[in-house]
């Protein structure tokens, strides 16, 4: 037999085969596509075929939403401690702050600046999904009352990305403390005519949802987005009941009144800018 024989049978190559690299393909939750991620990072981290919106980091947020190199952030070294020497699986708490840390690269669920979206000036905050799910405890509801008074201060419209699994357990009445204190914040700034736009995206739900997620004066959404107290399946397990298609995502809370709009990804931007510019004549 020939080389070209024991290279080739049948017009099938029998030469081994280059491993594909790791991180080029991505499966989406929505349709369950195989995308190339670097055409899903390009569309804003958006699937292409059906919208669906992925979760995305603090960081590529802001750089979605302020305009280039505006974004002069606040409190960016503030961490918590462990007020209750809280341990979860034989995990204390300080472990898995520095293992989310080292996964995330953020020091805390939330960062909060000054910033300007389309030239308007804004005091912005941007939940961190990938830090303990962007659960709040006292650094949290601290930075966020930070942004409160220095949007007050220079007459600022507030601007708030949220994104996460409620009150953090880890820190427990703590935790719950920062509900009523930001909200007590919030109505200071109401007092004050100040604009608050919040930004609901998947998932906002759990205390941040019982607190400031809820208060702005728009309630902005992103398509598909999971926004709620509890979870559906925990709801449906304790008044048993089935609960209606499509319970608690974006389109059923604005067909039923609890959000004022819902806006793609793509269009955040230009959205703010003409709310800030209506509501502040």
């Amino acid at each position: 037999m020939g080389k070209e024989a024991k290279s080739e049978w049948n017009g099938f190559s029998l030469k081994p085969r280059k491993e594909m690299p790791e991180g080029l393909w991505m499966r989406c939750p929505g349709c369950e596509h195989m995308l190339y991620k670097s055409s899903v990072e390009k569309n804003l981290n958006v699937c292409p075929e059906c919208n669906y919106h992925f979760r995305i980091e603090a960081e590529t947020r802001i750089k979605y939403l302020a305009d280039e190199d505006s974004f002069q952030e606040v409190l960016g070294d503030l961490t918590t401690s462990d007020p209750l020497d809280f341990r979860f699986r034989g995990i204390s708490y300080k472990q898995r702050l520095k293992a989310d840390e080292k996964k995330s690269g953020a020091k805390e669920a939330m960062r909060i600046g000054k910033a300007f979206i389309k030239g308007r000036g804004v005091m912005l905050g941007v939940m961190e999904p990938n830090f303990l799910m962007g659960s709040m405890g006292f650094v949290v509801g601290e930075k966020l009352c930070v942004a409160v008074d220095k949007a007050m201060e220079e007459k600022l419209p507030l601007v708030v990305v949220c994104c996460s699994g409620g009150a953090r357990m880890h820190e427990g009445v703590v935790s719950l403390g920062q509900m009523a204190k930001t909200s007590a914040a919030l109505g200071r700034f109401n007092e004050a005519r100040g604009l608050y736009i919040s930004v609901l995206t998947d998932p906002t739900t759990g205390g941040v949802t019982a607190s400031f997620a809820m208060l702005g004066d728009c309630l902005i959404a992103e398509p598909g987005a999971l926004i709620g107290f509890a979870g559906p399946r925990t709801i449906a397990e304790t008044i048993k009941v089935e609960l209606p298609e499509g319970f608690q995502t974006a389109e059923f809370m604005l067909e039923h009144g609890f959000v004022d709009m819902i806006v793609h990804r793509k269009d955040l931007r230009s959205e703010i800018a003409r709310l800030i510019d209506y509501c502040q004549r």
